[in-house]
């Protein structure tokens, strides 16, 4: 895994390029410690950067940015191609390395750009300069497991794997875009394409941007997860045995894996000891002659730790297992941290574990598996559920009915329905309080869609938040096939919007800070096609969400041992705001700051009631927290 950057600007001076390269290369140096490198044509006004981290070939013919062995094509890659030797064969040529990059390298240029990328299987963001036709193609992968920015400033084209090695650059003059600010509010992350900034953009998932000798620039979708769905939609069989479903699953997600599984560095896989992590280093240990390496992490704070399933998972399936328990002192020295590891505002708390667990396995490994991606493909989120069951209940009851509904949910405190419901209950539960506050501001929406709006939302009208005025984006519904049910509609809407944006983009900013590389077996793009062709009840069946994984685990852990209620990786946010964290908090909340940008009033009233133990505001006001820490460090 490693970070590239470059810029194309074909009336730049000569002097230069090389030196500016650099200083944006020297910006992604966490995400490449191995080795770094640079190429510019200053004649073309093309400059290539790259940071090493290196995972497969350590040998110097690694090395990048790499030419082609016909000297046409220049390449900047980062990620890793699982069906590289498979490609490589095709070729059917002397080879100078074993790397990765070499193939694509070559492969470009013996079948063309457009026809390389649509063979490759993995994660990959790519700048790709073609030397005889003057053309720039970037790349990213299917999925959106690898970032890619760029942006035009007037005649000067910026990429790179993060913001920081944009802003590394002299042109370099963008300002906060308010509409992606009003996003941002009601999502907790900036959804692609735009970007925090005005004029600078993500590149989506599943495209490639072309760049010609004139400047035009052409964007061509190699793979589209809508068409995905629509053919999977044709495809789909009303009835498919299970066990066959079972046996065609298993087939290909242990191939997945297995193809995840080179490398020549140390290789673990994280374990919370749910369905998702438990079925990946399943099929891992199934495939390997030694125990493998699972890391697991715990908190002390009641309702927090999942550590003793993992233990019990890695027990039983014989991992070489480390259990990791941090503090909330461990934790909290973090957050001053996070404005820069995220590098654009990001409000997902469980980046605070996730950073926890990375540095923890990077001490002994440098590339780690994980199960992110199950639960959008095979239907795993409460919210599914409840979404179903719920909204059903409620589209039968008047308007004033729902109203009564949502305040009384609302008359116990946070704490105190926490508190209640596990003395209800000897099984476990995340945080019910804030999920039933949550539940209380959703339920008298007027429509389905409306309903699941509302309850993924932070802040129910961000724009009105924004000063100056502003829109938020679209959620991510729209231009779906008419006939997907409502829990279909959610599950594309999740995979097209929070699992790249908010899930992909954690763990890559996460496992990059520390020089980890994660790889994503349940996001092979052939898992991704395949879920989309299975019945209805094979994704969930009555209130049992990823009915089919959870089938395909029990073959090789007990049931009983991975059937729990679904807890999240979270961490005590409430409690941290009102205790530890309130001064640092109080500090970014300074109404006069926030009143440059920010409805500073409707944020303070929702601090103080925060603090007097009212109402749980802990994802609103950690939205507003991250952005302005993160506008402090960058602006």
């Amino acid at each position: 895994m490693c970070g590239i950057a470059g810029f194309l600007q074909r009336d730049a001076g000569p002097d230069q390029a090389a030196a500016l390269a650099r200083a944006m290369g020297d910006q992604l140096r966490h995400r490449g410690p191995d080795d770094g490198g640079e190429w510019t044509d200053d004649a073309a006004g093309i400059a290539l950067a790259h940071r090493r981290l290196s995972i497969v070939d350590l040998s110097p013919a690694g090395h990048q940015p790499m030419i082609s062995a016909n000297g046409r094509f220049v390449i900047s890659y980062n990620g890793e191609i699982f069906n590289a030797d498979a490609i490589g064969r095709q070729l059917n040529q002397p080879r100078r390395g074993h790397s990765d990059t070499e193939i694509i390298l070559e492969a470009c240029a013996s079948l063309g750009v457009l026809a390389t990328i649509r063979q490759l299987i993995g994660m990959f963001a790519l700048a790709l300069w073609d030397r005889q036709d003057h053309r720039l193609w970037l790349v990213r992968d299917r999925m959106g497991i690898k970032p890619l920015y760029w942006g035009r400033f007037g005649s000067l084209l910026l990429f790179g794997s993060e913001l920081k090695a944009l802003r590394a650059h002299p042109g370099w003059t963008a300002e906060i875009d308010p509409n992606a600010l009003a996003g941002f509010l009601r999502n907790g992350y900036v959804a692609a394409p735009g970007s925090i900034y005005r004029g600078v953009r993500k590149l989506e998932p599943g495209c490639i941007l072309e760049i010609d000798a004139e400047g035009s620039e052409r964007l061509h979708r190699y793979w589209s997860l809508r068409q995905v769905i629509e053919a999977g939609r044709d495809q789909r069989q009303t009835r498919l045995d299970p066990v066959v479903a079972v046996d065609q699953l298993e087939a290909l997600l242990k191939d997945a894996v297995g193809r995840r599984m080179v490398a020549d560095v140390p290789l673990g896989a994280f374990l919370s000891g749910g369905i998702d992590s438990s079925v990946v280093v399943a099929l891992m240990q199934a495939q390997s002659s030694r125990p493998v390496r699972t890391f697991s992490i715990g908190f002390s704070a009641e309702g927090y730790d999942e550590a003793p399933y993992a233990r019990q998972v890695a027990q039983h399936l014989g991992t070489d297992h480390q259990q990791i328990y941090v503090t909330g002192q461990d934790a909290l020295a973090l957050v001053p941290r996070l404005a820069t590891i995220y590098d654009e505002p990001f409000a997902d708390s469980s980046q605070i574990p996730t950073l926890l667990i990375c540095q923890a396995a990077r001490q002994q490994v440098t590339v780690a598996l994980s199960g992110d991606g199950g639960d959008e493909l095979f239907a795993g989120y409460n919210r599914y559920r409840l979404h179903g069951g719920l909204w059903r209940l409620l589209t039968g009851m008047p308007g004033p009915v729902r109203q009564v509904m949502a305040r009384a949910l609302t008359l116990l405190p946070v704490a105190r329905w926490d508190r209640l419901l596990r003395m209800l209950s000897r099984r476990g539960f995340g945080q019910p309080g804030d999920k039933l506050h949550k539940l209380a501001a959703v339920i008298a929406a007027g429509d389905a869609e409306l309903f699941y709006r509302r309850l993924i939302s932070h802040w129910p009208d961000p724009a009105s938040l924004v000063q100056g005025g502003a829109q938020a984006p679209p959620f991510g519904f729209e231009d779906l096939p008419a006939d997907l049910s409502p829990r279909e509609r959610m599950q594309a809407a999740d995979q097209l919007t929070y699992l790249p944006d908010d899930i992909l983009a954690k763990v890559d900013r996460a496992s990059m800070a520390v020089a980890l590389e994660v790889r994503v077996p349940l996001l092979d793009h052939r898992v991704v096609e395949q879920a989309w062709t299975l019945p209805a009840d094979l994704q969930m069946r009555g209130d049992t969400g990823k009915w089919l994984l959870r089938q395909l685990l029990y073959r090789h852990v007990p049931q009983a041992m991975v059937e729990r209620p679904k807890m999240g990786f979270g961490v005590p946010l409430d409690g941290w705001l009102r205790g530890p964290l309130r001064d640092w908090a109080e500090a970014l909340l300074d109404r006069q700051t926030l009143g440059q940008r920010l409805d500073a009033e409707a944020i303070g009233l929702k601090w103080r009631q925060h603090l007097a133990g009212s109402h749980n505001w802990q994802h609103l006001l950690w939205d507003v927290l991250m952005f302005e820490s993160w506008r402090q460090a960058n602006l």
